[in-house]
């Protein structure tokens, strides 16, 4: 039996202005669409994964994360995310913390936040490595 953990995941974002939504992506994240149709665009990321874009009446409704980034140097990113625009958001987390400067440290992980131009939240996360296996 297959089991849904063996295969690639993908997100699926809302957009109501599918031109505004494709110049945001390109101009801030840096990401052009591998396929558009349908008014769909289709990004490429890393392990097989995909975000993709569509239009939808129901876009920047959601508040809870839409999609996640995993990412190695965080801070780095961030850096680099900014330089093109992006702004972080900031929130308190009660027990788990607050953010800094936009960022949210819980022991070694650490995770930011940020809106795209259609009000869905994209998260970046750097997750600890996990133990060795012997």
């Amino acid at each position: 039996m297959k089991l849904l953990n063996e295969f690639p995941v993908y997100a699926v974002l809302p957009c109501s202005d599918y031109d505004r939504v494709r110049g945001w992506y390109e101009e801030k994240l840096g990401m052009k669409p591998e396929i558009e149709e349908m008014g769909n665009a289709w990004y490429r990321c890393a392990g097989g994964t995909w975000v993709i874009i569509t239009m939808s009446q129901y876009a920047g409704t959601a508040q809870n994360t839409a999609a996640g980034f995993t990412v190695q140097g965080i801070e780095s990113v961030m850096d680099d995310l900014r330089a093109r625009g992006v702004e972080f958001l900031d929130y308190d987390m009660g027990e788990m913390g607050k953010t800094q400067d936009g960022l949210m440290v819980f022991g070694e992980y650490k995770a930011a936040w940020f809106r795209d131009s259609e009000g869905n939240i994209i998260e970046l996360s750097q997750v600890p490595s996990p133990p060795a296996t012997q």
